[in-house]
């Protein structure tokens, strides 16, 4: 490696030259930058110019979409004019049927259980939720002993379970219609008395005893319940179920709880396809709708009971 020499203008003459270490440095760091700076322009270069197989392919595929969105779009808005559309007109059949507007999503969540609690000044708050806890705990003692009373009753011998079930399957509160009380009748638009359970299913729904029995009655007619199945439970318990299409029981066939005793119709007077269920005991109307908690979870049972009071127009 040959060295280097630079001319002393003060000394006039030759000298070797000499290279400091931060020079050397400088010169590597230069040199890296250099090459980072280059790396930088050439990935640059390539990312703008030059597209990879999957680059292509995702460009092309956002291409599509770009042109693709303002129809979608308009398809979108066009299915929601529709839908709204829909249940404007399911909300109006409805208001014409039960008298009454449609029913929410949810009717427990549209009950303000703190209905009043913002009117109590702050220092009564206290002393509001000491008398709820009160009643709270009043209302649980009630349950307990009315628990412990139905657990006695149950585990007596003698003890005939009654119906409890829905003889509707796969039955939502949205179909629970008018229960026992004066309701608007649909035909003669005045107030009369309604003796059982409106449950709204399509026609040819199967209907299932309710419980366990043996067939009292069959009745097929052309006015008031239609065709009609009477069902014997015991101990007093009498189903009723009425408007049947088609029945599948004959008088004092022994049933199961669960049997399929017929399908839903508008046989008789009925305004539209549904089941009339009655619960009778000892001739006394009970309110069915009592007897259906066995078929659903307390949130839907809740549902089911907000739905049968509120309802003022029967179908029957």
């Amino acid at each position: 490696m040959s060295s280097q020499y630079i001319f002393d203008n003060d000394n006039i003459k030759f000298r070797k030259k000499r290279t400091s270490v931060w020079a050397v440095l400088r010169k590597i760091l230069v040199f890296f930058v250099a090459t980072a700076s280059m790396a930088v322009l050439y990935y640059l270069i390539v990312a703008f110019f030059f597209s990879t197989g999957e680059q292509q392919r995702l460009q092309d595929e956002n291409r599509m979409y770009e042109m693709e969105y303002p129809e979608l779009k308009k398809k979108e808005q066009l299915v929601a004019d529709v839908i709204e559309g829909l249940r404007m007109k399911d909300d109006r059949i409805y208001e014409e049927i039960f008298n009454m507007p449609a029913p929410d999503i949810d009717p427990v969540s549209s009950v303000d259980f703190l209905m009043g609690l913002d009117s109590i000044p702050d220092k009564d708050i206290v002393r509001y939720a000491e008398r709820k806890l009160d009643k709270t705990e009043a209302s649980a003692d009630v349950v307990e002993k009315n628990f412990a009373a139905i657990m006695q009753a149950v585990t007596d011998q003698d003890f005939i379970m009654p119906p409890m079930t829905n003889p509707i399957g796969n039955f939502s509160f949205a179909q629970t219609g008018a229960s026992v009380g004066d309701k608007i009748n649909p035909f003669y638009k005045v107030s009369i008395r309604h003796n059982g359970l409106d449950l709204i299913a399509p026609a040819g729904e199967p209907v299932y005893a309710s419980a366990d029995g043996v067939v009292r009655n069959v009745i097929r007619s052309r006015k008031g319940l239609g065709n009609v199945v009477e069902i014997d439970h015991g101990n007093g318990y009498v189903t009723r179920y009425g408007h049947l299409a088609d029945v599948e029981v004959r008088k004092g066939r022994q049933l199961e709880k669960g049997t399929r005793i017929g399908y839903v119709g508008v046989s008789g007077n009925s305004f539209a396809p549904h089941l009339h269920y009655e619960v009778l005991r000892d001739t006394l109307v009970l309110d069915p709708v009592n007897h259906l908690f066995a078929s659903v979870n307390p949130e839907e049972y809740m549902n089911i009971l907000i739905m049968a009071v509120s309802t003022g127009q029967s179908l029957d």
